[in-house]
């Protein structure tokens, strides 16, 4: 595949978000485990090729090691001469901790880490308790709206009713309620974001932004090493199944697998940004040459290729959890 030239298209996230590039960089594990000139460079070109939204949500768990992926992240753009109006920033809101822990606080910690003032947009964190607040919870986003903390929010893997309800109640509180609703979506996990419950979601003008698209590694290489995401379903075996049958459609379309993931989650209608990890420039590369793959092949020849890898179909709800 031919080294990217064009930029990144950008597309409008849900009703009043920003324009953001269809194309989103992670950083789960990614700045930490880097050479520093190296992420400086990478970030550099991603934004030079058009790229302008940076998850740098912070995924630390107790017991174990800290992580700075956000500390370096604030160091990287800086040693890149990129300004704040050059970049979106995304970071992740934990509801664990609320309402013990006021969301505002837990932001304000977030961006003291990342050397900002500002989110332009704060995704809150799955949903794993049943006493939940979600009136409350919207009033909340809309002062860190109206106080110019937040651009905007959204969800990661809510249920659709969950999306919904929380949407009425942020309406009520005069939020324009979430703009996106990061799903994991991929070539295998396809039961929620293709689901008829989803569907009403997206058609009330919340945007997807598809994340875990390559199964963390798994559909790129086959297998990994790392830690990677939950498994919805029980269904991870079969994408390891998946993952050969994968790179051999990937060869027929002189593609690699990692780009054949990322065009075939951009066919979904309601997409807005694909979210994926790079951690050499190499690979951010190759990644964003997925935009090619797409236009080559064409999104219906795509979905009909990638058809039978569905390993989820009838082992998740697609309301969502």
């Amino acid at each position: 595949m031919s080294m990217p030239t064009k930029s990144v298209p950008h597309r409008r996230l849900g009703t009043a978000g920003p324009e953001v590039s269809v194309l989103s960089l992670g950083s789960w594990h990614i700045y930490d485990r880097m050479d520093f000139h190296d992420a400086v460079a990478m970030v550099r070109r991603a934004v030079d090729l058009g790229i302008n939204l940076f998850d740098v949500g912070v995924y630390g768990i107790p017991g174990e090691p800290p992580v700075f992926t956000d500390v370096l992240f604030s160091a990287i753009v800086r040693a890149a001469g990129i300004e704040r109006d050059e970049y979106l920033l995304s970071t992740k809101l934990w509801l664990e901790p609320y309402p013990e822990q006021s969301l505002r606080e837990q932001l304000e910690r977030a961006m003291f880490r990342a050397g900002t003032d500002h989110a332009d947009v704060a995704v809150l964190g799955d949903i794993r308790r049943d006493d939940l607040d979600l009136r409350a919870l919207a009033g909340d986003l809309a002062e860190l709206e109206r106080d110019g903390l937040i651009g905007c929010w959204g969800v990661n893997n809510w249920s659709a009713t969950a999306v919904r309800t929380v949407r009425e109640h942020a309406v009520e509180a005069g939020s324009p309620g979430p703009q996106l609703a990061q799903l994991k979506y991929s070539p295998c996990r396809r039961s929620i974001p293709d689901g008829e419950p989803f569907a009403r979601v997206f058609a009330e003008g919340v945007s997807m932004q598809a994340s875990d698209v390559m199964e963390g590694g798994i559909l790129a290489r086959g297998k990994v090493s790392r830690q990677i995401g939950r498994d919805p379903g029980g269904v991870r075996d079969r994408i390891v199944q998946a993952a050969p049958v994968l790179a051999g459609i990937a060869e027929e379309l002189e593609a690699t697998p990692a780009q054949l993931c990322i065009a075939y989650t951009l066919t979904h209608p309601s997409v807005a940004t694909v979210l994926f990890g790079a951690s050499s420039l190499r690979q951010l590369e190759d990644n964003v040459a997925a935009l090619e793959v797409l236009e080559k092949t064409g999104a219906e020849r795509l979905r009909s290729l990638i058809e039978p890898l569905w390993a989820d179909r009838d082992a998740v709800d697609p309301e969502g959890p």
